[in-house]
């Protein structure tokens, strides 16, 4: 009895002789086109400019800056928080129905109906809570250490936007659960929009949709918390990232 060899189909043989069983690991090198360990500065910067998650870190930093004392990790602290926050905020939207006939017992079936749907809200409230306070405390840190000054002026005004959006982020999500607590609270923010000079009631209005708080403040606020504001901060999250790149990484404290 002869053994015949079963022919190889021609489409399972990659143009440089490989076989198509190592699919998995030219996918993974053609995202990781670097050697895995760069002996030269010129492999070291090649590995930099071909891969994206290496770009958008300065080719070379200080060594000051690497120290966790130098920075307090506040900045990233602040940004996986943030995706904390857009990954059970898509959890949450499952559930959640923006109107006043529904969104406060949809808050109590969160809490008593559905699994671990109290852990999923107190997450993302305290992430909240935290985002708020982290951002704050990385703007002291940089402002402290001179870090806003040039080349770095663009990108102090847009984490001064980012953190005044992310006071909008938390304002326009307080009113969603709809208690007497989001009530209020929203009735006294909207009332001392009414004191700016000339235009108080208009913002007011803008704000509510009506002379109250209702069902369209329900809407325009969950509009703003879910798609506007997220979409805003994640655009100038990339801005911040990409200026870092370009200004030559993070700046050191006796920089000045």
């Amino acid at each position: 009895m002869s053994i015949h060899q079963v022919p190889v189909p021609a489409d399972a043989v990659a143009s440089d002789g490989s076989s198509s069983l190592g699919l998995p690991t030219r996918i993974w090198r053609s995202i990781f086109r670097s050697p895995p360990l760069p002996a030269t500065e010129l492999q070291r910067s090649q590995s930099v400019a071909a891969n994206f998650f290496f770009h958008i870190h300065a080719a070379k930093v200080n060594e000051r800056t690497l120290r966790f004392s130098t920075t307090l990790g506040l900045g990233l602290m602040t940004f996986f928080m943030f995706l904390i926050l857009c990954i059970t905020g898509v959890f949450l939207m499952f559930y959640y129905v923006p109107s006043a006939e529904q969104a406060y017992q949809r808050m109590l079936d969160l809490r008593g109906a559905v699994v671990f749907g109290s852990f999923l809200r107190a997450l993302h409230r305290w992430t909240a809570h935290g985002m708020v306070l982290f951002v704050g405390l990385h703007m002291v840190r940089v402002f402290l250490t001179g870090a806003h000054k040039a080349p770095r002026e663009f990108n102090w005004v847009i984490g001064v936007f980012l953190l005044l959006l992310t006071a909008g982020l938390s304002f326009t999500g307080y009113l969603l659960p709809w208690d007497q607590l989001a009530y209020w609270a929203i009735m006294i923010g909207s009332t001392s929009a009414t004191y700016t000079p000339g235009i108080g009631n208009d913002i007011r209005f803008l704000m509510l949709g009506d002379d109250n708080v209702g069902g369209e403040a329900i809407l325009r606020f969950y509009v703003l918390h879910v798609m506007v504001f997220p979409i805003i901060i994640t655009t100038l999250i990339g801005v911040h990232f990409w200026r870092i790149r370009k200004d030559g990484g993070l700046a050191r404290p006796d920089q000045g």
